[in-house]
């Protein structure tokens, strides 16, 4: 099957080595990703033909981007060339009580200010059978948030199945800025992700949960799965559950909704984590997958959720882990014994 996912790839910088915290570092890890693509590489993984489509500067750390998706089989063939530079995150990663934190330098990015010459979107959309696409995209510039559109319209003309993560965050936009464009965007989505705060300031939905606190309790999330079912007419609505009870150790699993049962997967407690950035993108990837392969929603839901589980003890953006490896987890083979 083919999915096409939109968005930004940017440069991500970790300190390096031993030390933790960005005043401790003399030198970076150099890693790629970004929502969409993490989520057109687990798509890749899983045997689907994923196309990432993006804009990235004609130079070398463009290459370099472009060449990290190419590594893990996505199709780059629609990324246009152009602009000045490549978005830039540093993260610093959190453990046990002190959080993790991202700092974002990615102002003025090429994708930021693409404009519709850069994208045929229809020719983009041909022989697809999905589009993937984030809250993070329209947040980034109004020009984005036109294209996103754009990439919608295309999508739906072109009868793909569109999913949304949701994915709030506050660094990019309000949660009135949000509110404007992402509402609009709904109408032409099938498949909505996102967790209890993508919810409440993307959409103006909020459950009547305490995540934080460990209160997860299904009940508090299936009213507001109605009301956004009843405005949007989704066919799917997905939130993952995070418990947060230190920066190396959560608890996570997820619900779906898809207009009649209301599904719950397994709880995974993850400790110690090795890195969570993209776990919510790799959730999205095994959503779609299980999707794709006409799953019941809740095989899908608990693929999904083991995937995401696995991106947690792998280290960069990109859950670099195969069908077979989700499927032994959602099996119940969470052992970590050595294989031989």
């Amino acid at each position: 099957m083919k999915v096409i996912t939109f968005g930004e790839l940017m440069l991500r910088l970790s300190p390096a080595g031993y030390h933790n915290r960005i005043v401790q570092a003399g030198q970076f890890d150099a890693v790629y990703g970004g929502g969409e693509a993490n989520v057109a590489v687990s798509l890749a993984n899983y045997g689907h033909e994923a196309c990432f489509v993006s804009k990235l500067p004609r130079h070398e750390v463009g290459d370099a981007a472009i060449g990290a998706l190419r590594r893990y089989g996505v199709n780059t063939d629609f990324v246009a060339r152009g602009g000045n530079r490549v978005g830039i995150y540093y993260l610093e990663s959190g453990s046990a009580m002190r959080p993790s934190k991202v700092i974002y330098d990615r102002a003025g990015s090429s994708i930021a200010e693409a404009t519709e010459s850069d994208f045929d979107f229809d020719a983009i959309m041909q022989g697809a059978d999905w589009f993937h696409f984030s809250g993070i995209t329209p947040a980034l510039s109004a020009g984005c948030a036109n294209l996103t559109r754009k990439a919608c319209e295309a999508a739906k003309r072109n009868g793909l199945t569109v999913s949304c993560d949701l994915n709030y965050r506050k660094k990019l936009w309000t949660p009135e800025e949000a509110q404007r464009v992402m509402r609009p965007l709904m109408q032409y989505v099938d498949v909505c992700i996102g967790n209890e705060e993508d919810a409440e300031l993307c959409l103006g939905f909020k459950p009547e949960a305490d995540v934080a606190a460990g209160k997860t309790d299904a009940e508090g999330y299936k009213a507001v799965f109605e009301q956004m079912y009843r405005e949007f007419g989704f066919k799917y609505i997905a939130s993952t559950l995070r418990e947060s009870f230190s920066a190396s150790h959560n608890g996570w699993k997820a619900m779906i909704y898809d207009g009649k049962e209301f599904y719950s997967s397994k709880r995974y407690d993850i400790q110690p984590i090795v890195d969570r950035v993209g776990g919510g993108d790799a959730f999205s990837g095994g959503l779609i997958h299980g999707l794709l392969c006409k799953w019941s929603a809740a095989a899908a839901l608990e693929f999904a959720v083991a995937a995401s589980a696995l991106k947690h003890t792998i280290n960069g953006d990109f859950n670099l882990v195969s069908e077979s490896e989700v499927e032994a987890l959602v099996g119940g083979d969470g052992s970590g014994r050595v294989q031989r």
